[in-house]
């Protein structure tokens, strides 16, 4: 499964713009994305399925009178894509104007990234994966016979994407990514715990399947004998997966143009405020070393920034795409992004890159042990639920562990946590230096006090 080369994709684009312009297009842009991946499955402790998979295609629009035309196509040929041009443009013709737009972005200079291609990676058999996965199973099962390997993968993704418009962009970058993640359940009489989950996500061949499979099982095994507890308000230390569950659907929607701008969003007004305890310092930073989500540019072809969210709490900025930026007559920050691994069969909308919470000083072990009562929670049920409009959240804590006289004593069962994102970051009492990488957040754990804790 050879991939296009970079010319390839590139001449594909500027053939897309041709067309639409000559058809009568006030300007145009195409989106070329190609996706290699390998998945190694996992069920029920055994490994199922061996899959490499390719997916390419290109996104138009087209803009006539101030309306904009989309279409996309799957088959990358002169036919097919002379066809997507014509229907974005027909699309155009079709819409409402937008008396807001004000045009794609124009060529500026892109910074550099590291850390983020692997040659290795974009080269991968799939026998070395099936060995990842592997690991996995085997570590899992080696640390407790209770333990049942429900679900897991490892996954490998070598992508390629282009952005070329009527105004001059013509860009190509290209990276690698791998996955493993395992989730457990563990079985003891009648009891079987809340499924756990762990996993490793890196840009290059570097990733720990023996720890995955460990703290899978590990979680697992400490999830067992769980009991209610009474509600009430608790010291809550928050890793990092619970902690990208609850920002994702209310802080980072928050620091959205888009939402800011439809009167969506509690920040809404509140540049130069202190939003955050005075611990909390936050950035975007779509360079960043080794990150997720690192490109050279966006998905419009603006090149991608570090940009100052939070700083000691208090608000400096907003993320930006084109659109957003011109209503604002701001520059764009480069935070357009066309989700899902077809991406070029979606519109650019406003997302974070590498949501950076700043660490701290001290271990795991010390924000544990300055908790006298309260409760360590690892994963959020029912996350997407929450009202970005006003950051509440009311969400089941699984799993999660109450922690008394500073050691974690006993796992948590049916405990919700309920109230404001903001509330949550305005008591952040300590932060941690175990920084890790969870989709658009590169946190550490943080611990924050006075969170609603509804028990039995």
């Amino acid at each position: 499964m050879a991939e296009l080369k970079p010319h390839e994709l590139l001449n594909f684009g500027e053939k897309a713009i041709k067309i639409a312009m000559k058809k009568g297009a006030d300007e145009a842009e195409a989106f070329i994305a190609e996706t290699l991946s390998t998945i190694v499955s996992i069920e029920r402790g055994q490994i199922v399925k061996n899959i490499r998979k390719k997916d390419q295609g290109l996104g138009i629009r087209a803009v006539y009178n101030k309306t904009v035309g989309f279409s996309y196509t799957n088959m990358l040929s002169d036919k097919s894509i002379e066809e997507t041009a014509v229907e974005a443009f027909r699309s155009a013709k079709a819409s409402k104007p937008d008396k807001d737009w004000s045009g794609f972005p124009k060529p500026k200079k892109f910074g550099t990234t590291t850390g983020t291609y692997d040659k290795k990676l974009a080269a991968i058999s799939s026998d070395e994966l099936v060995d990842v996965a592997s690991i996995m199973l085997t570590e899992a099962a080696d640390y407790d016979k209770r333990v049942l390997a429900a679900f897991g993968s490892a996954e490998t993704r070598l992508s390629s994407k282009a952005v070329v418009n009527s105004h001059g962009i013509e860009a190509f970058d290209e990276g690698t990514s791998i996955v493993c993640d395992l989730s457990a359940v563990a079985r003891e009489a009648d009891e079987v715990t809340p499924m756990c989950t762990e996993f490793n996500a890196e840009r290059v061949y570097k990733i720990d399947p023996k720890w995955v499979g460990r703290e899978a099982a590990k979680q697992a095994i400490s999830s067992l004998k769980a009991r209610k507890i009474d509600s009430g308000t608790f010291p809550v230390i928050f890793g990092q997966l619970a902690l990208f569950d609850v920002l994702y659907f209310t802080f980072i929607n928050a620091v959205k143009a888009d939402q800011v701008q439809r009167k969506q969003s509690a920040l809404e007004g509140k540049i130069g405020q202190k939003v955050t305890s005075d611990m909390i310092t936050i950035y975007d930073d779509g360079l960043a070393a080794n990150g997720l989500q690192t490109w050279k540019f966006d998905a419009e072809g603006t090149p991608c920034q570090k940009t100052p969210i939070i700083e000691k709490g208090i608000l400096r900025h907003y993320l930006y795409d084109c659109y957003t930026a011109k209503k604002d007559k701001v520059e764009s920050t480069g935070n357009a992004t066309r989700s899902g691994i077809a991406s070029y069969q979606s519109t650019p909308v406003i997302q974070a890159t590498n949501f950076t919470i700043n660490s701290g000083n001290k271990s795991p072990d010390d924000l544990i042990e300055e908790v006298e009562n309260g409760v360590i929670v690892y994963g959020f049920q029912g996350a997407h639920s929450s009202n970005p409009s006003t950051g509440e959240f009311s969400v089941v804590a699984t799993p999660a562990w109450k922690i008394e006289k500073g050691e974690i004593s006993y796992a948590v069962k049916g405990a919700m946590l309920a109230g404001t994102i903001f509330d949550v970051l305005s008591n952040v009492s300590a932060l941690s230096n175990n920084v890790r990488k969870v989709e658009q957040l590169v946190a550490p754990w943080i611990t924050a006090k006075n969170v609603r804790v509804i028990g039995k």
